[in-house]
């Protein structure tokens, strides 16, 4: 079989959320291998685009060879089972899905529902998907795709430099730094996070939230005006998105890592922590108890914030109980596997799934 596939993904690639980091990552490991990739960045607002920029998703499906193996990432593909449907007969599609579309935090019932329908009808096109955990496998299973069409390949990890032991407590003065590593968005409860903190002002502590604060405006500008109203805008820093040097630097120097999402499909910014020796408060939210070993940290329920504040007052209160956290995560980290281990994975589940048959196709609109 040919090492040739193609892949369609909503806007640049080089976007650092995780799960374009995760795209990216597979990118670089399939090439590593001799695979020869084309990535087609394509323009638009997704989920849901426009009819202009739905066209130029359709005319560069319509260019491929039969027979091309297409990799579509569900943001870009999601929501487009006409467009899918009308190609499945003659390309070989293989759906990637970091966790379902309906279940983005903060949709209204309704626009929930029909992405989850439109997902789950689009999701019988493609001969196979390839998940990021089990968990998001387990979230398919429930839209009815079945598991023999489904392979799980999880994100990888780099290992850093060694650091010098868990993470140390700092100057009283200074207080534990801080860190969580997210988009500002309603999904990943930066907002929980400064209501937290708001009640624990008391203690020596600064924070640093470390994320793109243009995939949501609104939110990222409710962040920073709280912050303001609290007065703690210089206790709580909201630095952007930050390249891969300076997020490395942030991670080396932090004590605790916080990330109170509501739901996540795997959780890329948690096992970073992990392999960095740090100690981490999270929520039982999607796949985060998969992810994270509870002797790494603390869990609590998503959304609650006076859990989350009791979790962060035992590990600022606690210094004995973080360095243990710390010691839990490096070894736990040590077990992950590697990102060339999980692109060759990621190569097995395309070959293997390029293969099977389509499914027998139900009507559709033609989205021709």
């Amino acid at each position: 079989m040919s090492c040739t596939a193609h892949l369609f993904v909503a806007g640049a690639l080089a976007q650092r959320t995780g799960g374009y980091l995760y795209d990216a990552r597979m990118v670089r490991g399939l090439q590593g291998l001799g695979w020869t990739l084309q990535v087609h960045e394509l323009p638009g607002t997704y989920p849901l685009p426009d009819a202009d920029d739905l066209g130029i998703f359709r005319q560069r499906l319509q260019s491929l060879p039969d027979g091309t193996l297409a990799v579509v990432d569900g943001l870009a593909g999601g929501a487009q089972p006409a467009l899918l449907h009308a190609q499945a007969a003659r390309l070989r599609l293989v759906a990637l899905v970091h966790h379902p579309l309906g279940d983005e935090t903060g949709l209204p019932a309704p626009e929930r529902r029909r992405l989850l329908q439109l997902e789950a009808d689009g999701l019988r096109a493609p001969r196979g998907v390839i998940v990021t955990s089990g968990f998001s496998a387990d979230r398919l299973d429930a839209l009815g795709v079945r598991r023999p069409r489904v392979r799980i390949v999880e994100p990888g990890v780099d290992q850093p430099p060694p650091r010098q032991g868990p993470s140390q407590v700092r100057a009283a003065d200074a207080g534990p730094r801080l860190l969580c590593v997210g988009s500002l968005t309603p999904r990943k409860g930066q907002d929980l996070l400064i209501e937290a903190l708001a009640g624990l002002r008391a203690r020596p502590w600064q924070a640093w939230l470390v994320g793109s604060r243009t995939r949501n405006p609104g939110f990222a500008a409710a962040l920073a005006r709280r912050l303001r109203e609290l007065g703690l805008s210089r206790r709580i820093v909201l630095t952007g998105e930050l390249p891969a040097v300076e997020l490395a630097a942030h991670l080396r120097q932090a004590d605790l890592f916080v990330l109170p999402s509501w739901y996540e499909g795997y959780g890329m910014a948690l096992t970073e922590a992990l392999v960095h020796g740090l100690p981490v408060i999270s929520t039982t939210g999607g796949a985060i108890p998969h992810t994270l070993p509870g002797d790494a940290g603390l869990l609590v329920p998503p959304g609650d914030i006076a859990a989350l504040g009791q979790a962060l007052r035992v590990f600022l209160d606690h210094p004995d109980r973080r360095r243990h956290a710390a010691e839990r995560a490096l070894a736990h980290a040590a077990t992950l596997p590697d990102w060339p281990t999980q692109a060759r994975r990621f190569a097995d589940a395309l070959t293997e799934l390029g293969a099977l048959n389509p499914l027998p196709r139900r009507r559709t609109e033609d989205a021709d």
